[in-house]
């Protein structure tokens, strides 16, 4: 396919429109649902670096999908726009997960996380520098890291929770 026609906006708006809107919901769930406890929260290292992750992560998905949806872009504006947003939000989560490592309080568990989440953001650059490049597949990389990526913040929001407040996790099975 020519690099001209890789990007065609109305054939992504519905999926954007559903992943943006989505992450946006969930950003301000998970927001209200952090302020409960939030001392707890900012006192351990992991729960903190998964806080900021959880949040970070369901942000740049609303940015990304919101930046897809803005008028009169070709692939090349798209792709760096969403290389940018994935490298800040990358960079964020990744030092979050150093700092709760250097401060001890990582499992093994928590490692394997760390690594599976940085791998969704070199999948979000991969797609980004995909696109930029002219070719479509760029978009369904992107796409379907955007989708993982959003399940990834979900279920993390939950491991935070449940790792807050344990005796309450511990009692619910």
């Amino acid at each position: 396919m020519l690099a001209s026609d890789v990007y065609r906006p109305d054939q992504w708006h519905d999926f954007f429109i559903m992943v943006g809107g989505a992450a946006a919901a969930l950003t301000g769930l998970v927001f209200v649902a952090l302020s409960l406890d939030l001392a707890t929260i900012i006192r351990d290292a992991t729960h903190r670096a998964r806080a900021v992750g959880t949040l970070t992560s369901l942000a740049a998905i609303f940015v990304m999908s919101a930046l897809a949806l803005m008028g009169d872009q070709g692939h090349i504006e798209v792709g760096v726009e969403w290389l940018v947003v994935a490298t800040l939000a990358g960079v964020v989560c990744t030092d979050g997960y150093v700092q709760a490592r250097r401060a001890g309080n990582m499992t093994v568990r928590d490692s394997l996380r760390a690594a599976a989440g940085t791998a969704l953001y070199v999948a979000l650059l991969a797609g980004a520098v995909v696109l930029i490049a002219g070719s479509e597949i760029g978009l369904t990389i992107t796409a379907v890291a955007l989708v993982a990526l959003g399940a990834f913040s979900v279920f993390g929001a939950w491991l935070l929770l449940a790792g807050v407040h344990p005796d309450q996790a511990r009692d619910s099975n």
